[in-house]
This record gives C-alpha cells, structure tokens and sequence, in this order.
C-alpha cells in the first residue's frame, strides 16, 4: 500500500537516514462520523484566505481583491466593522495572533502589513519584505515573536519587530527554492519552518534569530543551527506542493502534491520515515492536523476528507466529511459509478504500490474549490474541534467535530 519512492536530501550526517518502506495495513474499520448540515455564510463571489479573532468573535477575510473585511457576528447576523484597503493588489495571505491580536496580512503587491487595533481602528505598520515578487502566503510563529511569508521570488522572508527602530523588518531565506513557495508552517519548538514550493519539494530551515530566539528552544541542544540553514528536503513529489503543516507535537510533517497525493513523514529531524497516499479524485490544496493522528485535507474535490493513522503510524482515507444522503434512484446510479470507480483503481494499483482512495459522492457545503482551512482552537488544547474552510464559492462554512467525530489522539 505505502511505498518509499521519495528522494530526501538530508544534510549533516545525522540526517543520514534511509526511508523505512511500509507494509500493507491492515483493513481500517473508521469509527463511523455523524455530523450536523455545518453552518455556513455566503460572504463574496470568492474568497483568497480568511483568519478568526482570539475569541472567534470576528473573521477577517479577502474578497479576491486588494481589501480585507473585518466582519463580526451579533446575535444571529454577521455584521462588517472595518475595511483593511491598504494593499494594491490582491491579499493572498492573512493570520491573526491569538495572543498580541495583530492582523497580519501579504499582498501579491510585494508588500506586508502588521495591523494593530487602536480603539475602533486598526493601524497598519509597513513590514520591509526586500520582494520582487508577490508575496503568496503568510503565518505566525508559535510565540508570535516572528511570522513567516513565502513568495513567488523563490524565497522566504522571516520577519520580526525590531525595538530601537521601532519597525518591522525582515532576514530572507535564499538560493534554496528553484521556484514560488506555496505554504509555510511553523514547527511548535518556534524555530523549525517547513515550506513547500511549485518545484514539486517540501523542505525545513533553521530560522534561529540572534536576540529573537533562545537556545533552549531549539529542536535539538546538540546542534546549533545557523539561520537559514537547511535541515532536510524533501524530494517526493513530481508535482507542485501545497498545504504543509506539522502535528501538535512536530513529530509528523505532511503536505499535499498536485498528483492527487498527499505525503506523511515523520521524525524528519533524526530517522524519517515516509509514507505516500494517491487520492482517487482531484489534489489537495490545504490540510490541517486535528490531533497527531487525524488530519482534515481539502482542495478541488470541494469536500474535506478525514485521514487517520492507526496504532501502527500507517495513515489512510477514512471518508469524506460532508456526505449526503441519496435516494434509492441515485444510490443505485452512486454503486455504478462506485464499481466503475473500483475498476479504475484496480487498474491503477496494478501499476503503482501506492493506495487508490474510491469515488465521493458529490455536492455539499462547498461548490467550488476549497483553498484554506483554519482552526478554531480553544486555550492550549492541542485537539482541534472546530475548524473553518473558504473557497472559491465565497463560502465559509464552519465544522464542528466535538461530540461527532472520533479523532484519534
């Protein structure tokens, strides 16, 4: 079922590992998943990216263009508060600290802003990003001392505030990626950044800032990593890559690939280990961990699908979130297609080791491609049991997995 038919470059002698392949795993019988119709508001025409407040209280989110609304829920109704209009061209990335409440946002006019509420306002701050190219994407460190963007430059810009001058500036990760960089994602130590580009690699870097950072949070005390320095890459996808996220421990890292798979590897520090899935319908574009062995994936099937690992570490597609219910005429139509669809697979695992996951049933809360999913967390929990997905619908739909959905821990 798994086969590790990747090509990891690894440096320094203890990231010397070879790939373990994986058995077939055994049948996996899901702990079957009821959940309600998920709320769910129709916003714009389409939606780039969207972030919630600390308190879940107010979305912020880009209509496909240079502007950011700031809406705020009263009673039964959304209401707007504030239009954010500074950028020039389309806001293709925005993340709100949890802790400080700062708006971060990236625009593909190479520009960055850090918004700070005073009274009724929101202030923007210029953040120096040193671009010659759109910024893409955008998140905050775990600490919220830093927040990372990645760009269609082939770069990485880390950016944190600077006290004497009284600004935000930036310290750029180069010469590393051959092409735009699609997603980033912070490890929990607030040091290790996994990014993943359209040059079909996921790769991890040192972001240690002198007077930022502290040796004590680094993954490892043996090994002083220097900024920017490379810890591992990761050669497994023949396809752009999307959507890389670490576990609640940083113990398992995973990303999608436009191949229509997606990729597990865990221990990326020390030994790796891989794991690849093939999708049977269309790629991923976002994935999101709900706990260390349940993952949430979304993208051009505009249907989130549940993957969980078992007790063993081997990972699998458990079923899509929001199935409907059909009627006699169209179940009958669903179980042709379904055997069609078995027909198809067969055929492809002859050719490939890799699993073929079965046909979905279409329609549901989104009728276009989902691009971003986000989660709503409560405190320190490290389980996440509610979470948001946007698309190209103009959607945003909220899922609510607690007392529905039995996540693996």
């Amino acid at each position: 079922m798994w086969a590790a038919r990747c090509n990891c470059k690894y440096f320094g002698s203890r990231f010397a590992s070879k790939f373990r392949p994986f058995p077939p795993p055994p049948p996996y019988h899901p702990t079957a998943l009821h959940l309600p119709s998920p709320p769910l508001r129709q916003f714009a025409e389409c939606i780039t990216c969207h972030a919630w407040s600390p308190d879940h209280s107010m979305i912020a989110f880009c209509p496909n263009n240079n502007e950011v609304h700031i809406y705020k829920f009263f009673t039964d109704k959304w209401e707007k508060l504030h239009v954010l209009s500074k950028h020039d061209q389309i806001v293709s990335g925005i993340d709100w600290s949890r802790s400080t409440n700062k708006i971060v946002t990236v625009s593909h006019d190479r520009n960055s802003y850090v918004w700070t509420q005073e009274g009724h306002d929101w202030v923007p701050t210029l953040v120096i990003l040193k671009l010659n190219r759109a910024a893409l994407c955008v998140q905050w460190s775990p600490k919220e001392n830093k927040f990372a963007v990645g760009s269609g430059a082939k770069s990485v810009c880390i950016c944190y505030y600077e006290q004497d001058n009284n600004w935000w500036i930036s310290k750029v990760v180069r010469k590393k990626h051959e092409s735009s960089v699609t997603s980033v994602a912070w490890h929990p130590n607030n040091i290790l950044l996994a990014t993943t580009s359209t040059d079909g690699k996921c790769r991890v870097f040192s972001t240690f800032i002198k007077g930022v950072d502290t040796r004590g949070s680094q993954a490892s005390s043996s090994t002083d990593w220097k900024f920017g320095e490379q810890i591992a890459q990761l050669d497994m996808s023949s396809m752009w890559a999307f959507g890389v996220k670490w576990s609640p421990s940083g113990k398992t890292l995973a990303y999608a690939g436009h191949n229509s798979m997606i990729y597990f590897i865990d221990d990326v520090e020390t030994s790796p280990a891989a794991q690849n899935l093939a999708l049977r319908d269309l790629p991923l574009r976002d994935i999101l961990f709900l706990s260390e062995r349940t993952v949430i994936g979304v993208g051009f099937d505009c249907n989130p699908m549940i993957f969980s690992a078992d007790e063993t570490g081997l990972w699998s597609f458990v079923r899509y979130l929001d199935e409907r219910k059909v009627t006699t005429s169209t179940s009958r139509a669903s179980q042709l297609s379904e055997a069609l669809g078995k027909l198809y697979g067969q055929s492809k695992q002859a050719a490939g080791s890799d699993t073929v996951e079965p046909s979905k049933p279409r329609g549901g809360a989104h009728e276009n491609c989902i691009t971003c999913i986000v989660p709503l967390r409560k405190g320190n929990d490290s389980i996440v049991k509610r979470f948001s997905t946007s698309g190209l619908d103009g959607k945003i739909v909220v899922w609510d997995s607690e007392n529905h959905i039995d996540i693996a821990k």
